[in-house]
């Protein structure tokens, strides 16, 4: 191994410091949230909205000039795998039933929606050569137009997950060219819509991708063979060419539209809270490495130009290298970073990644544990899905964040839960639970002065969970199917009213 820089030593000290200090102090780690009265408690700026995505919910997958794009491939070749299969043609069907929808988001009481586009509406077969469809450019023209009419500030993201089969065939992201795409597509929206759209991502979640589908081999037909030899190559330089195609289409922006259009950029990513599984100085080293290789490996090259010496050191030749005009290119890519939360773990030494199961990355060499060498779990065990759910764990990364990268500007993406095992899907009390007591944690958070600005309920509707289908039931609104996918309030959906609005009733 080669020596650690003294930046590096410091850093990963601070961490380490962090990590005992969160895990073991009994009021910033577990204390009590202070109360959130109402929406008043936070700055009138702040952005509170729900979530969702194209792939998810629009439905028409062969309408309006879409292209096929890698999940209709998926669903076709797992079909026998996937929940709910005969109802991916259609979803929710908001591409042709949005107005209503946005209607249902004003009642709400939001002041922002978070949506992304479908690659395969603007570039049927993924290439500028190849075409745009107006049918699509113009549908998302009218959903923004919807939003704005109604005093909704759209939040887009790019890139959800799913993008052109065609692109896919070719290597997708992991070849190159595909940097070229994604700055034309990336282009194209700019143009179209950055005249209203203020707030972008570029990508949802890049590590859930690179480690879902690239190192434990799920919904891609021919994955790398490193589930068996732990030695995995693609997944890295997935994630390197996602991070050169990051910084070129925020490149572009900040060159050719945002002083213009005074909008800003930035990317999100799922993130974790991870406590030491024990004292003992390897547990809190796997922790500090559990973050290098989940959050660090995104935001340390966008805010220091290059990957965590952890992951230099295990990964070796595997990782590969930035040029220095790629550093100069992604170091400070980013206006803002939204991060997507929901659970918290406690971080297991295991030097034999051969061991390593689950989605844990094997070059981590650490697992996450629910349970602590004490038996103790973290948090609480949410009853309606039998899940541990850590909302103080939010307050920590927030916390992380803000220590680690200088303060960033933070949007808070993604926060929600399942509906479970509840026989009665309008009353989801659980959820009402879960967001209130999130969003108490993020009010404490900005009194510690994290540069928090906004908080989005994952997700607005029911929406389609990729293997599970509807059955998990995410939604604020839900989706009667039996009932011409009548839209109707659950409990959560008028507590969430209450809280930003002080009425409950959807009238």
């Amino acid at each position: 191994m080669k020596a650690t820089s003294s930046p590096r030593i410091h850093k990963t000290l601070a961490a380490i410091f962090f990590i005992i200090f969160f895990s073991h102090n009994p009021v910033e780690g577990r204390g009590k949230a202070p109360q959130v009265v109402n929406r008043n408690s936070f700055p009138q700026d702040f952005l509170f909205g729900v979530g969702t995505s194209a792939l998810q919910i629009e439905g028409s997958a062969h309408e309006g000039g879409r292209g096929p794009s890698v999940w209709d491939s998926i669903f076709m070749s797992e079909k026998a795998t996937i929940k709910d299969i005969d109802k991916c043609g259609t979803m929710i069907d908001h591409y042709k039933r949005y107005s209503e929808d946005v209607k249902l988001l004003k009642k709400l009481g939001i002041n922002s929606y978070r949506f992304s586009i479908a690659w395969s509406r603007i570039f049927p077969d993924g290439t500028l050569e190849g075409g745009i469809n107006q049918e699509g450019i113009d549908f998302y023209n009218k959903l923004i137009d919807e939003l704005l009419a109604n005093g909704i500030t759209p939040f887009v993201t790019i890139l959800h997950f799913d993008y052109p089969l065609s692109l896919f065939t070719k290597g997708g992201f992991l070849n190159p060219s595909i940097i070229k795409h994604f700055k034309d597509y990336s282009d194209v929206l700019f143009k179209a819509y950055g005249d209203r759209v203020k707030h972008w991502t570029t990508f949802n979640e890049l590590e859930i991708t690179a480690i879902f589908n690239y190192m434990h081999g799920f919904d891609i037909p021919i994955p790398e063979n490193c589930q068996i030899t732990k030695e995995c190559r693609d997944v890295y330089t997935l994630m390197h060419i996602c991070l050169i195609s990051h910084g070129e289409s925020v490149k572009l922006y900040r060159e050719k539209y945002q002083a213009k259009q005074g909008g800003e950029i930035g990317i999100v990513l799922s993130i974790e809270d991870y406590i030491p599984f024990s004292r003992k100085p390897e547990d809190v080293a796997a922790t500090v490495r559990l973050r290098d290789f989940s959050t660090g490996w995104i935001l340390d090259p966008l805010f220091n130009g290059d990957y965590p010496t952890s992951m230099k050191e295990l990964v070796r030749d595997r990782l590969p290298k930035f040029t220095e005009e790629e550093k100069r290119l992604i170091k400070g890519s980013l206006d803002f970073i939204g991060i997507n939360y929901y659970r918290s773990f406690f971080g297991k030494d295991e030097p034999n990644k051969f061991l390593i199961k689950g989605l844990d990355n094997y070059d981590s060499l650490a697992i996450k544990q629910v349970f602590n060498d004490e038996g103790i779990i973290l948090g609480i065990r949410d009853n309606a899905t039998m899940s541990f759910v850590n909302p103080q764990g939010l307050y920590n990364v927030l916390v992380f964040l803000k220590k680690t990268y200088n303060n960033p500007k933070i949007y808070i993406t993604e926060n929600g839960i399942a509906s479970g095992t509840i026989s009665q899907p309008l009353k989801d009390k659980h959820r009402m639970d879960y967001i209130a007591t999130h969003i108490n944690y993020v009010k404490r958070a900005l009194d510690a002065g994290v540069n928090v600005k906004g908080f989005f309920v994952w997700s607005a509707f029911d929406t389609f969970e990729f293997h599970q289908g509807f059955s998990d039931k995410w939604g604020l609104i839900y989706i009667d199917f039996a009932d011409n996918l009548k839209r109707v309030p659950k409990q959560s959906a008028r507590w969430y009213r209450w809280f930003l609005t002080g009425n409950r009733n959807f009238v």
